[in-house]
């Protein structure tokens, strides 16, 4: 039931136009990607177009204790963007513009709304590009920074923290700071820019990006190498990164996830039928760089070291298959979402323990008589797992074990998908007490009402 008075004082401060009720609220504003969230009914979606309009709605949820939920592009898999019943979602999609391209500083300004392929479009016409690159190249640079997205492309440029130069919030109370700024390095007080990125909008609302670009390289290459165990493809990580070549991607597909890609996708990279019999996993290495011959240079000797490694071939994929490829891995989410997964997580463990981790869910996946595919970063031990388990109380109990495995190794339950709500309970279950509670009191000092995205992360 939506607060007395509530839509009134949304209008008043951002005019109709800006606020969504009743049947004008669509369903998608009820929910992200999560498969293990149910959909919600905000109360109401406000479009805010500048940082003034945000400050105001804030200041409309504080002065009557609504919650409030900030929304990119809604392709979040934690159930971050899930509002609470009678909340306020305040929806990015109008403020979505590049503020400043300062090609002399490697920098951008962007709004959060801002979707990653549409920045990329930009960002090439410069010459420069942003490097994050997560599974969906439709989310938003606001979704990115409240999850700390990674993807692909990390092993080489790291994840969102390390590419966010500073921010511009609007706190709990409506007030609004700037945090950091078109520098590289500061010591300078506590920085808030990296306590608030992967905060999942529990701290404050982000109202603009200063992101870090680079130079675009203009040559890429791609190989891909079947291997016999997936022991063989971890071990052979470290060494590739070891060479020197500076891997732009380095993933490994486990043999039920490439089946089903090539099943899903029709995709056809051309191996012969009797190196599929034997292949475990593969390892997906890819370049990229500045002058061609030096490129294919790299290549050739990415490929002769992995046929030292132990690969049963290296093939250099054509440009349309490399493609092909990345995209269908990209869209890993989609595939399980489509066969029928249950659940879809992203344990993360230091690199050298992925064969540990694996055997672990090799282990579980009988105990639990589940079905678990698996791909995922190779270079920095982040591990996708699509989860078919039907039974919840069973996949419950499965999810914790995993979960566990992945802790007891040095990891933790998340790479870059985030808590959210759907991995609340096994967070506060598995993280240190201590750490909680420091974590609560900074959520008090920011938020002292607990009305920015309540339910979320801690509860």
């Amino acid at each position: 039931m939506t607060d007395d008075g509530l839509i009134e004082s949304l209008v008043a401060a951002v005019g109709r136009d800006a606020v969504l009720d009743g049947d004008d609220v669509g369903d998608d504003y009820g929910h992200d990607e999560c498969l293990t969230v149910a959909p919600r009914r905000p109360a109401a979606v406000v479009l805010p177009r500048n940082t003034a309009e945000v400050a105001a709605v804030v200041k409309v949820a504080a002065e009557r204790g609504t919650p409030v939920t900030a929304r990119g592009s809604g392709t979040g898999l934690s159930g971050a963007a899930t509002p609470p019943d009678g909340a306020i979602v305040v929806s990015f999609e109008r403020m979505d513009a590049v503020l400043d391209l300062d090609a002399d500083n490697h920098v951008a300004v962007v709004q959060p709304g801002l979707r990653l392929n549409e920045l990329d479009e930009i960002t090439a016409a410069a010459g420069l590009v942003y490097p994050v690159y997560p599974g969906e190249y439709s989310a938003s640079l606001g979704g990115n920074v409240a999850t700390n997205a990674g993807g692909m492309r990390a092993v080489k440029y790291g994840v969102t923290r390390h590419q966010v130069l500073g921010l511009e919030l609007v706190l709990a109370d409506g007030q609004v700071i700037r945090t950091g700024g078109k520098f590289v390095k500061a010591t300078t007080g506590y920085d808030l820019t990296q306590l608030v990125i992967g905060s999942e909008g529990t701290l404050a609302l982000v109202t603009e990006v200063t992101i870090r670009l680079y130079p675009r390289a203009p040559h890429q290459a791609t190989v891909l190498a079947p291997f016999a165990t997936l022991d063989q493809v971890t071990a052979a990580v470290p060494r590739i990164i070891d060479s020197g070549v500076g891997p732009l991607v380095l993933e490994y597909i486990d043999l039920l996830t490439m089946s089903a890609t090539a099943s899903f996708t029709g995709l056809e990279l051309g191996i012969p039928q009797e190196i599929k019999d034997s292949a475990l996993a593969y390892l997906v290495v890819m370049v990229e760089g500045t002058d061609p011959t030096r490129l294919d240079d790299d290549v050739a000797g990415v490929a002769e070291q992995l046929a030292e490694l132990g690969a049963i071939d290296a093939y250099v994929l054509p440009p349309a298959a490399a493609g092909q490829l990345i995209d269908a891995r990209e869209k890993a989410f989609w595939m399980a979402k489509a066969n029928g997964a249950d659940d879809i997580v992203d344990i993360v463990v230091p690199r050298a323990q992925i064969p540990d981790f694996m055997e672990k869910v090799a282990a579980l996946a009988g105990e639990y008589e589940a079905w678990i595919a698996g791909c995922g970063h190779a270079g920095d031990g982040n591990v996708h797992l699509g989860i078919f388990c039907g039974d919840d109380e069973r996949r419950s109990r499965l999810l914790h074990a995993l979960f566990a495995a992945g802790v007891a190794l040095g990891g933790a339950i998340s790479g870059e998908h985030g808590i959210g709500e759907a991995k609340q309970a096994y967070f506060l279950e598995l993280e240190d007490p201590t750490k909680l509670a420091l974590m609560r009191r900074i959520k008090a000092a920011f938020d002292p009402d607990g009305i920015l995205n309540p339910g979320t992360l801690l509860g």
